[in-house]
C-alpha cells in the first residue's frame, strides 16, 4: 500500500522553522527519533530529536505557549513536522505481520491492519503538511506532565479527544488544552498556508539553518 501523493510533494523547507526558537520554553520528546514508538525503531527522516512547524504554526503556538504560561504550564512536543519519507515508513512497517515488538505499549487491542482502516494511522499524514503538532501539558509547579488519560499514540478510542471514558479531571484538561490550541487557531492550523503539499525533507536543525 504506496502512499498516493496527487499533491505536491517537495523538500523545500524555506517557510519552516525550529519550533524551539519561537517558544523557547517548548519541552521537547520527538518520539520518531527514538526507539519508544510504535514500531520500536527510530523513523526515516527523524535525523535530530526536534520539532520543525511552519512559521504561521510557530507563531500560532508561540501565542498558545503565551496563554497556558500566564496559567503556570508549558508545552511538550512528540511530533510536529513529519517528513512523508516517515509516513511510507508506516506503510511499509504495517504489511508487515510478524513485527509486533510494540504491541503491547501503542495498540494492544488491535490488529496491525486496523491500524489505518481506522484511521489511526494515515498514508497521508496532515503533519507532512506541517502545521499539525502532537502535544501534551506539563505542570510547572509539579514537574509533570498534566494528566489526560492515556499516552501519546496509544492507538484506542481512548485516545479520541472527547473521549468520556476517562475520568472528570482528564476530560476538563483534555479540554483546556483543546480550547486554547483552538482560541489561537488550531484544529489542525486555520488557514494552514501548505494545505496540499507534503514535505519530505529531514527532521534536522543544520538542514533548515543551511538553507
Amino acid at each position: 500500500m504506496e502512499p498516493n501523493y496527487k499533491e505536491l510533494v517537495t523538500r523545500d523547507a524555506s517557510g519552516f522553522v525550529l519550533l524551539a526558537d519561537y517558544v523557547p520554553s517548548i519541552i521537547q520528546e520527538i518520539r520518531y527519533y527514538s526507539t519508544y514508538n510504535f514500531i520500536g525503531d527510530r523513523i526515516d527522516g527523524y535525523e535530530e530529536p526536534c520539532a520543525i512547524v511552519t512559521k504561521e504554526a510557530a507563531r500560532a503556538l508561540q501565542s498558545v505557549s503565551g496563554e497556558l504560561a500566564s496559567q503556570g504550564f508549558r508545552i511538550k512536543v512528540f511530533d510536529a513536522y513529519r517528513p512523508a519519507t516517515a509516513v511510507k515508513r508506516f506503510v511499509q512497517w504495517s504489511v508487515d505481520d510478524l513485527d509486533l515488538r510494540m504491541k503491547p505499549f501503542f495498540y494492544p487491542n488491535l490488529d496491525k491492519a486496523d491500524l489505518f482502516q481506522r484511521g489511526y494511522i494515515a498514508s497521508q499524514s496532515s503533519h507532512s503538511r506541517g502545521s499539525t503538532v502532537d502535544i501534551t501539558l506539563l505542570d510547572m509547579t509539579t514537574g509533570k506532565e498534566v494528566d489526560m488519560g492515556g499516552p501519546f499514540d496509544l492507538f484506542s478510542e481512548v485516545s479520541h479527544p472527547d473521549y468520556r471514558g476517562v475520568t472528570d479531571e482528564q476530560y476538563v484538561n483534555r479540554m483546556f488544552l483543546r480550547d486554547a490550541m483552538l482560541r489561537n487557531g488550531f484544529e489542525t492550523l486555520a488557514n494552514e498556508p501548505y494545505p496540499d503539499t507534503y514535505f519530505e525533507f529531514p527532521v534536522s536543525a543544520q538542514y533548515l539553518r543551511q538553507l
